[in-house]
């Protein structure tokens, strides 16, 4: 059986609940922000509604769902200014297997990027922090691009950066909205869920599986692209 890596030329990362384990704590910082104003968010409302959305249109939603009497351009600036500063400090915590992963896939003839809705100077801080920066060849945000995901365009411009085409590659994604964008910009993806993203629709995805360490096995040994679930 030839290998689906033997086919591919870049593996595009998501970031959040994909590479790094940062939603319970986005979790705790919506809590600790909303709690100013009266808001108690629940752990249901953040799975249904904020989980893998980028900071800025969850901001948008919360003023509008909780009747806020803010800017959303600075609920959305407080919860950066409050990421970036315990991010800062150590970085997100990796998802299990994340290091021996990469280590495994440079193996390859690859090239390894990371695409994603949040700051790029929280991914820096946490790369920086866990030391894996030489195993990513570019880093794409939602700062980088005018929409953010779920349109699909911080994928396409991964793909020139990095000179290849979607064809040429494969994506990682925790939620449907991340799916969304790959799938959008033609990239085959394959989605891990979380806890908080269990419940999102990931039918668009070549495989569902329950870790990135068998996702990334499946890319490595597989070289069947119909869909897979395990």
């Amino acid at each position: 059986m030839v290998s689906l890596t033997s086919q591919l030329k870049a593996i595009l990362f998501d970031f959040d609940g994909t590479l790094v384990d940062s939603e319970p704590l986005h979790f705790q910082m919506w809590q600790q922000l909303l709690a100013k104003y009266g808001v108690e968010l629940t752990e249901q409302q953040y799975k249904d509604h904020y989980a893998g959305v980028p900071t800025t249109l969850n901001a948008v939603d919360m003023i509008s769902r909780f009747k806020l009497s803010i800017p959303a351009h600075s609920l959305a600036s407080a919860k950066k200014e409050l990421t970036r500063s315990i991010i800062a400090k150590s970085g997100f915590p990796l998802m299990p297997d994340v290091r021996e992963i990469l280590a495994q896939l440079t193996c390859y003839d690859l090239k390894l990027g990371i695409v994603t809705g949040a700051a790029k100077s929280n991914v820096h801080a946490t790369i920086k922090a866990h030391s894996l920066e030489k195993y990513f060849s570019i880093i794409v945000s939602g700062e980088d691009v005018s929409r953010n995901k779920p349109a699909p365009d911080c994928y396409l411009l991964a793909m020139s950066q990095m000179g290849v085409t979607a064809r040429d590659c494969l994506a990682f994604e925790d939620t449907e909205l991340g799916l969304t964008a790959a799938s959008s910009a033609g990239i085959m993806c394959l989605a891990i869920p979380t806890a908080l993203s269990s419940h999102h629709d990931f039918s668009n995805a070549v495989g569902v599986f329950s870790s990135l360490r068998q996702a990334a096995e499946w890319a490595i040994n597989s070289g069947n692209k119909t869909n897979s679930r395990i």
